[in-house]
């Protein structure tokens, strides 16, 4: 016997098999072995939301929750945070290494080459209502992007693949910032391809035809890094549904919207905006205490602390935490981020919350920056889709590449009726 194996005994039978491990983990599709009668479908796994199984083998991010480390292709996030562009962590998530300086130059001329989209869809996004949130307009946006690029449909071609990535990075940014134009009410900004990819975007947000107009390089670089810590974050919400999406062999248009649209729920990308609210709702550093008694008695939520996956300092929070400062040299400081410090002080030192590993996460900062920075709180969700869409788009050509993966069709356990006849209407 191997000790690479998991020997199991089913009970009811007195039935053992041998299951193969592989990276402490084992094939579901094995249990299927167990069976009270041969007729019988066999044994399956019940895991609500995923909660410990794993649906893919990617070689993109690694998290180590209880250590708090977060690395993309290998790389330590603080590392990419200090000395990486948002466009080369792209580069770096979705073919894998690092880029030389030739490759770099090209792959940011390729996804600034595709910031323009077409005018038949600045057309779609200006029919919205005028209170139309940017999400919305985003989501929406993305779908119609593949009736224009039906070649997208060609998952296969890698050329072609490539050739879509690059418009979807070049064209994200116009479609947001046109969506953030239209909800205030201004005309649309097209894009500056000179400049920089977030310093690009900030001129689509702002520009007013101020002859001197320069986006601010210390906002800019802000922005970058927030990105590029939103880049990617292993199967989450918004990942998972990519994949299951892709797996279809969809383009990867629809697949992105709908990745887009599971980030829109306030349980995924919307955390930070919880964060301002309840910031708001303290309102003032010297009710911090009442606050978290509070929390202690469950009558509120601690919004920006705690993970699904960290169970220590999430390490993005320290980096944001850092940006915040730069920001507001910036901005000007904020009230809210005095609260938030004390917050964060009282919360670290109370055995209540060390207990139970509550520590902040990333969101808790970046709600704070953005708000500084000038966006409306929904914009939030859109940001987030902006930072992450180059860890969606390399998660995709994983699942495309991956000889392993099928077409996502998770099973149930079917708790209804037994069969019965039907009733006819008048014998009810």
């Amino acid at each position: 016997m191997s000790n690479n194996t998991l020997t199991i005994t089913d009970n009811r039978t007195g039935q053992t098999i041998e299951v193969p491990i592989d990276h402490d983990t084992i094939k579901a599709i094995d249990l299927r072995k167990l069976k009270v009668e041969a007729e019988d479908f066999g044994m399956m796994t019940y895991d609500p939301a995923y909660t410990n199984t794993a649906s893919c083998k990617s070689s993109i991010t690694y998290i180590d929750g209880d250590k708090g480390i977060l690395q993309y292709r290998g790389y330590p996030i603080e590392q990419l945070a200090e000395q990486s562009s948002f466009l080369e962590v792209a580069y770096l998530l979705i073919f894998g290494h690092l880029p030389n300086k030739d490759e770099l130059s090209h792959w940011q001329y390729k996804v600034m080459h595709h910031t323009y989209i077409h005018e038949n869809l600045t057309g779609l996004m200006q029919s919205f209502r005028y209170d139309a949130h940017p999400m919305g307009l985003l989501i929406s946006s993305l779908a119609a992007l593949s009736t224009f690029h039906p070649d997208a449909k060609k998952i296969h071609d890698k050329d072609l693949r490539l050739k879509n990535i690059w418009r979807i990075l070049g064209k994200l940014p116009t479609m947001a910032a046109f969506a953030y134009r239209h909800r205030i009410g201004r005309p649309y900004n097209y894009p500056n391809n000179q400049l920089s990819y977030t310093a690009n975007f900030i001129y689509m947000l702002d520009y007013m035809n101020q002859s001197n107009y320069e986006a601010n390089p210390v906002l800019a670089k802000a922005l970058d890094i927030l990105f590029i810590l939103h880049a990617d974050h292993e199967q989450n919400c918004s990942t998972s549904v990519m994949r299951n999406i892709g797996s279809s062999h969809a383009d990867p248009y629809c697949a992105m919207a709908g990745a887009a649209a599971a980030l829109y729920g306030p349980l995924h990308g919307g955390a930070n905006e919880e964060v301002l609210r309840m910031l708001t709702e303290i309102g003032d550093v010297k009710n911090i205490p009442a606050f978290i008694e509070r929390v202690k008695k469950r009558e509120v939520l601690l919004m920006g602390f705690g993970h699904r996956v960290y169970k220590n300092y999430d390490p993005r929070a320290t980096i944001i935490k850092k940006v915040a400062y730069d920001v507001f040299e910036v901005t000007g400081t904020n009230p809210l981020l005095d609260i938030a410090i004390e917050l964060e002080r009282i919360a670290l030192e109370d055995e209540f919350f060390i207990s139970r590993k509550l520590y902040p996460n990333v969101d808790f900062y970046s709600g704070i920056i953005y708000q500084a920075m000038g966006f409306p709180v929904d914009m939030f969700p859109v940001l987030f889709a902006l930072g992450r869409a180059p860890g969606w788009l390399a998660q995709w050509v994983e699942m495309i590449e991956d000889s392993d993966q099928r077409i996502a069709r998770p099973r149930q356990i079917y708790t209804g009726a037994e069969e019965r006849d039907y009733v006819p209407i008048d014998q009810r």
